[in-house]
């Protein structure tokens, strides 16, 4: 989230479109930041088993809360120093859908942690880049090749290997973090629409308070009495979500989305150790046939899009010259 637990690659893809405007001078320095991606995905990870953990006791929308709660305090000094001119938006619409699709990417996924193993919840939510080509496609009107086609069917071949329907082991449950996938892929999309037109600080607090306000008219509805351990925990998978978050725009200093990307996978590893370590689960080796194949996906679509822009930057040259 401002997120969640997100699938990371998806993540890259979107805190670069809304956080690199503020950030320091690029530095081309990738070692250092495939470092941080790598860094980055561990807090991810650990802020996931920590939710994974309390949502045995504590329903999604609590849990939820207590995430944005601390989200949107540590972004307190960002209001105060702004002020009102920084929450300001002239597309509140979008704004807003951005929010709730980063909102139900958190949920979707923190309900599917509660049944399914970190590795394969971790695992299936990497689908979300083929939700973003097609939702591209549909409010963006861009144009997909062949071969980007090709990318997004392989990708959905290897999340039907991952939940494997029909087979002993499938779960009902792992519906949730396709759903988060696809969640998130709105998140993104509208991200996307909005680039140039909107502060990227502007819309990392419309983030937090959507979340926050829809959240909180929802708590009443499912609650449960925390114990102050419990609202320690919430409060540290908020923390460490931020501090994650920060390490990824702090990524984007020193190398490419492209080169990025495929680093961020490595989420699935931290995953499968939280898995083991904490909850004494190890996913198996079906789990990660179907990852590697959602991720060659994956890192071929960053492939198409590099391919892309170069080509966009390419055609747009002679007009500015």
């Amino acid at each position: 989230m401002p997120d969640c637990s997100r699938p990371a690659s998806a993540a890259l893809s979107a805190d670069s479109a809304t956080t690199t405007t503020v950030t320091p001078a690029r530095r081309d320095d990738p070692l250092r930041g495939i470092l941080l991606v790598v860094v980055a995905v561990f807090f991810f990870s650990c802020s996931d088993a920590t939710a994974k953990y309390l949502s045995q006791t504590l329903p999604s929308i609590e849990i939820g809360w207590m995430r944005y709660v601390a989200f949107s305090t540590l972004l307190l000094p960002l209001m105060l120093r702004g002020g009102p001119q920084v929450v300001r938006t002239a597309r509140p619409g979008l704004q807003i859908l951005r929010g709730l699709g980063m909102l139900g990417s958190a949920l979707f996924f923190i309900m599917g942690m509660r049944y399914l193993p970190l590795a394969e919840a971790a695992a299936t939510s990497y689908v979300s880049p083929v939700f973003v080509t097609i939702l591209s496609i549909l409010i963006l009107n861009e144009k997909i090749g062949v071969r980007r086609w090709a990318a997004v069917l392989v990708g959905l071949v290897g999340v039907l290997i991952v939940i494997r329907p029909g087979g002993a082991a499938f779960q009902p449950a792992a519906v949730f973090p396709i759903l988060s996938a696809m969640s998130w892929a709105t998140g993104v999309v509208m991200t996307r629409k909005m680039t140039g037109q909107e502060r990227p600080a502007t819309t990392l607090i419309w983030t937090a308070l959507t979340g926050l306000a829809v959240l909180t008219a929802l708590l009443p509805f499912d609650f449960a009495v925390p114990t102050w351990r419990e609202v320690a925990l919430g409060g540290l998978i908020g923390v460490v979500s931020t501090i994650a978050q920060w390490l990824l725009v702090q990524a984007y200093r020193y190398g490419d989305a492209s080169v990025l990307a495929s680093y961020s996978y490595i989420q699935i590893v931290w995953s499968s150790m939280m898995g083991y370590l904490v909850f004494g689960a190890m996913p198996d080796h079906w789990t990660f046939v179907g990852a590697g194949v959602i991720i060659a996906s994956g890192v071929y679509t960053a492939h198409r899009e590099r391919i892309r822009q170069k080509e966009r930057a390419a055609s747009q040259a002679p007009a500015a010259a």
